[in-house]
């Protein structure tokens, strides 16, 4: 029987790597990023690396992960909370 799911709602820490910020991302990342070249970083993941190039969001998991996200991605799945 087919059924329908709901992703349950997460709080989720995130920075957007805008090619100047790396010390930010680092810092956030507690050094689990590298600068490739001048405008792309390579995140360890829990499934292996990933590049994020300039734009994308840097975003810790709810299991202390962390993990590259496109910006139109991040904007239709997230919302700011204030």
């Amino acid at each position: 029987m087919i059924k329908q799911y709901r992703k349950k709602p997460v709080v989720i820490e995130a920075v957007q790597w805008t090619g100047t910020n790396f010390g930010e991302i680092l810092r956030f990342t507690q050094g689990s990023v590298q600068l490739q070249n001048d405008d792309d970083l390579w995140v360890n993941t829990l499934e292996g690396g990933h590049t994020a190039l300039n734009g994308d969001f840097i975003i810790k998991g709810i299991q202390g992960e962390f993990y590259p996200c496109k910006p139109d991605i991040f904007k239709e799945t997230y919302e700011e909370v204030v």
